[in-house]
């Protein structure tokens, strides 16, 4: 299928061509792909549209399927190796057939039960999908494609003594540092963040969630809330240890001034001596 319009590995969303009783068969003319009557949502027919995976099978058969994988072609995630062979490891990516990591693309060897931040690729040779464990070739900060202040999606790579190495966008790499961390995380864990600042050589470094007063905003809400909760009044300023307002609210002590500060000139709360309380309407 090397000049179908059918990619594997990937989301397509093709028009039901054909339905008989084992499934339907999915595309135009002879560029088709098998759904799997047991993958068929109810009341689908010829002519109807569906989005679905495309991949090899345990029978080494191009279909389709509507089961989510962790990842496509492209993406960095990461997995846990479910069994290992002489040839590679195979890892759960949430489709019957597990994903496919040769020896000679792992760093140290695998072991069952071990998760593993692997890049999902499209093997050349045999036109499926596997994974390979070596992905720094696949990382360069050289020709960015983010800019200060951008929403991006990023993947807990390593711990250093500043903070997480972070993957920006299945692209880049950056640093979380230590100080910009208020919630628990780990290596392997998928954060949605921001781009905080790009230095020289541009080495990037990142914040979670929303950026400046879009994330204010947001917290304003929880808040709010929790004084309603608590009879219009908590026991909590700007005088309060940071690791008391982390535990209570979840927030750093200076998103919580931030978001003070703007409830209390929305008219929304008032300061006390020895806390914030809440403007009756």
């Amino acid at each position: 299928m090397a000049n179908s319009r059918i990619k594997v590995g990937e989301f397509n969303t093709l028009r039901v061509a054909r339905a008989f009783d084992f499934g339907m068969y999915l595309g135009e003319d002879k560029d088709v792909v098998l759904l799997p009557k047991r993958f068929i949502p109810k009341g689908v027919e010829v002519g109807d549209m569906l989005k679905v995976f495309v991949y090899h099978d345990s029978e080494n058969r191009l279909i389709a399927t509507t089961q989510q994988p962790i990842g496509i072609v492209g993406d960095i995630v990461n997995l846990q190796a479910v069994s290992v062979t002489n040839q590679g490891a195979f890892m759960d990516w949430g489709l019957m057939k597990d994903l496919f990591v040769p020896k000679s693309k792992q760093l140290m060897g695998m072991r069952v039960g071990g998760y593993y931040i692997v890049k999902i690729y499209l093997d050349e040779q045999t036109g499926r999908v596997a994974a390979t464990e070596k992905i720094e070739p696949f990382l360069n900060n050289e020709h960015l494609t983010v800019k200060e202040l951008e929403p991006v999606d990023l993947l807990v790579y390593r711990r250093t003594d500043i903070g997480y190495t972070v993957i920006i966008n299945n692209q880049h790499t950056g640093v979380l540092h230590f100080n910009d961390i208020f919630q628990e995380i780990g290596v392997g864990d998928r954060l949605k963040g921001y781009i905080k600042n790009i230095r020289e050589e541009n080495k990037i470094d990142v914040g979670i969630g929303k950026v400046g007063y879009q994330r204010v905003e947001d917290e304003a809400g929880k808040v709010l809330r929790l004084l309603q909760e608590n009879n219009g009044y908590l026991p909590y300023n700007d005088k309060s240890d940071p690791e008391d307002i982390y535990s209570f609210f979840g927030m750093s002590k200076k998103t919580f001034k931030m978001t003070t500060g703007n409830l209390y000139k929305s008219k929304k709360i008032i300061f006390t001596q020895t806390g914030i309380k809440l403007v009756e309407e």
